[in-house]
């Protein structure tokens, strides 16, 4: 099969560029010069006949057909560089990069990956987390575990388990706790989305707090329960992921009301083929979760 002509240095310089969402950052990486990136993409530009990049008031952001082209570059470039790692260490080794929620990941998952690495040692795995607003194509990730309601766009998602949420706080606060309306006489600690405590009063039978009630919001469960635990108010947060906490007794859960507002799903972009590493990893997670 003849191929035709593929401008790489040209893709490269995109493909950085994409990530970085900057021409700068993107000459520092290739160690290359700001001119340099700006001419290769324009010279990709012309060569597709379409442009890839506009800019906003805080920098670049990409069209539609940069968005389409560059999970394509990010895929094709890791699999480029896994091949040439194999030659370079002289073993099979496959590259895999997993992006994960930060609750799922200290409440699940970085207790199990030495059984991982001893079953899959020919398997590179490279774990970044986040606080489950992440960009898998910017980032290369192969899967991301997320925390929601299993739709993403161009997205396919494999249900892992159940996040039934509940008030958790330390044992002196819930001792003050006689039901459940006592709860909103302290501050209450949530995350970004906003009906988590509304929802769980109006289960546990009471009305919901008022719009001025004094609340902090989090991005992660982790520094949300570092909050309470430290008896800055009640936490509300997946039960399951704090287990370690419960079973201390330096975290109680005050009421059994839970309520159901998202699972964790193992999350890959339609646009990125299945590796071997990845379709053994996905069979060991969920194996590791349904045992």
């Amino acid at each position: 099969m003849t191929r035709s002509y593929l401008p790489l240095n040209s893709l490269r310089a995109f493909e950085a560029a994409a990530r970085h969402l900057s021409f700068t950052h993107a000459a520092i990486e290739l160690n290359v010069t700001h001119s340099a990136i700006s001419q290769h993409v324009k010279a990709l530009e012309q060569h597709l006949h379409c442009q890839l990049f506009v800019r906003v008031s805080r920098g670049l952001m990409l069209t539609t057909e940069g968005e389409n082209l560059l999970p394509v570059l990010n895929d094709s470039f890791d699999r480029i560089a896994g091949m040439l790692d194999r030659f370079a260490s002289q073993r099979a080794q496959e590259k895999l990069k997993i992006g994960v929620v930060g609750t799922f990941a200290t409440g699940v998952l970085f207790s199990e990956l030495a059984d991982f690495r001893r079953c899959y040692p020919h398997i590179d795995l490279q774990l970044s987390t986040h606080n489950n607003r992440v960009d898998p194509a910017a980032e290369g990730l192969d899967y991301t575990i997320r925390y929601g309601g299993g739709a993403w766009h161009g997205t396919d998602a494999e249900f892992l388990c159940p996040a039934p949420l509940s008030p958790l706080c330390t044992p002196d606060i819930a001792s003050c706790l006689k039901s459940p309306a006592d709860i909103l006489k302290f501050t209450l600690l949530r995350s970004y989305r906003r009906d988590e405590w509304s929802a769980w009063m109006q289960a546990a039978g009471e009305h919901p707090p008022s719009p001025t009630h004094r609340v902090m919001v989090f991005d992660s469960s982790v520094t949300m329960l570092e909050a309470a635990l430290a008896g800055v108010g009640i936490a509300i947060a997946p039960v399951d992921m704090f287990s370690h906490l419960l079973n201390s007794e330096r975290i109680v859960q005050p009421f059994a009301t839970q309520i159901d507002l998202g699972s964790y799903w193992l999350t890959r972009l339609q646009s990125r083929a299945e590796t071997p590493a990845m379709r053994e990893f996905s069979q060991w997670l969920v194996g590791k979760i349904q045992k």
